[in-house]
């Protein structure tokens, strides 16, 4: 199935790269970058907000159900070997990102990660904080050779 997401992106870059690049040309790379970070984190957190307004259940299963959710709008954009999901865990590794060819492309995987990886921390943060932990040492976008997701899942005290 196709991304509805990866088009979106596709279509917010064609945007967001030049305004960003022109921020650098004007205030530095470091200033200009820094600002565009902190500017998507808060759009992070309204988007993670409003999908996971209307779910029901406990934090770890609003955060269960945004994911799946997503899983329409991702579409064919990554290709995913699951290797555990249960009760306790979920772990599964990207393994081709059509995303972070897109940033790898324009030159910009940094603001890829801030675009769109660091949403995954973000849903935990938001949604389900001490009931959802995630590991990912690596990311097809910062240049490894698979986005390792190793999310936790502890019971809710009582």
């Amino acid at each position: 199935m196709a991304s509805p997401l990866l088009e979106r992106v596709r279509i917010q870059v064609e945007v967001l790269v030049p305004v960003l690049r022109a921020f650098r040309a004007e205030l530095g790379r470091e200033r200009a970058d820094r600002i565009a970070v902190e500017a998507l984190a808060r759009v992070r957190r309204t988007l993670v907000q409003e999908r996971h307004a209307g779910l029901r259940g406990t934090p770890r299963e609003r955060w269960l159900s945004g994911v799946v959710a997503s899983v329409p709008e991702v579409g064919d954009a990554v290709d995913v070997d699951m290797l555990r999901q249960d009760d306790v865990a979920i772990e599964f590794d990207v393994t081709g990102c059509r995303f972070a060819e897109l940033f790898r492309e324009l030159g910009e995987p940094e603001l890829g990660v801030a675009l769109l990886c660091a949403m995954d921390q973000t849903a935990v943060d938001e949604i389900a904080p001490g009931e959802v932990t995630l590991d990912r040492a690596t990311t097809l976008m910062q240049g490894g050779d698979r986005c390792r997701f190793r999310y936790r899942l502890t019971k809710p005290p009582g």
